[in-house]
């Protein structure tokens, strides 16, 4: 890790999971987040998701990078995945999950293994802490879809909440979900069962259909 710290200041092209790649100033870096500034969105990396960081040999940024990050650490401690999400608690963000599509909304609770996401489309959103890919805070004058505060009131979830994934989907059994923002119409269904980490769902034409669940990212209730 010191050896990447010396890209610290420097403009970098990474590539993470899923063969996408981010170039930007690369800001922090600790054992399992980094955040890079792109010029005009400051994004938070999940280290998990990195394969390779080098030095830009394109640059493209030019200006001031700006002095602070939009969701600050503590002053004593390393940059941290759990400790910053919690701190971006209650904040607009753009989060993206799964291929190319992101998720507006806030962070509203942070578990052992997965955060409670609220969406104004899809409502409340549980997403896998391993499947987060990157996260992008708005800035302070915005908000998703330019809504009001009474349509979308930053307010704590009431919904009770398992520690751990695992034990939130056990909570759905015999409930209509919603894998993955319903990418792949088979993933959408009655979770009829999950043992030894395989999900039986039911799908609207009434096939029994097995997911592997360590490769599901986000659930959601229609």
């Amino acid at each position: 890790m010191n050896e990447i710290n010396k890209l610290i200041d420097k403009e970098i092209l990474m590539e993470i999971s899923g063969k996408t790649y981010l170039t930007g100033i690369l800001i922090d870096i600790g054992l399992d987040l980094s955040v890079i500034y792109n010029g005009q969105q400051f994004l938070y990396i999940p280290m998990m998701h990195m394969h390779t960081i080098k030095m830009n040999p394109e640059p493209e940024i030019s200006g001031e990078t700006p002095l602070e990050t939009p969701i600050q650490k503590s002053t004593d401690a390393s940059l941290s995945y759990r400790k910053i999400l919690n701190n971006a608690k209650g904040r607009f963000l753009e989060i993206f999950v799964t291929g190319n599509r992101s998720i507006h909304g806030y962070i509203t609770n942070v578990l052992n293994d997965y955060i409670s996401f609220y969406s104004p489309v899809y409502k409340t959103v549980l997403i896998s802490m391993q499947h987060l890919k990157w996260f992008t805070p708005y800035s302070s004058q915005l908000t998703p879809y330019t809504l009001d505060n009474e349509s979308l009131p930053v307010v704590p979830s009431t919904i009770p909440l398992a520690r751990s994934f695992d034990e939130q989907l056990q909570k759905y059994q015999g409930q209509l979900v919603v894998f993955d923002l319903g990418d792949h119409p088979d993933k959408v269904g009655l979770l009829k069962n999950i043992n030894n980490h395989i999900i039986e769902l039911i799908n609207a034409k009434g096939e029994s259909i097995f997911w592997k669940q360590y490769h599901l990212k986000t659930v959601h209730l229609p």
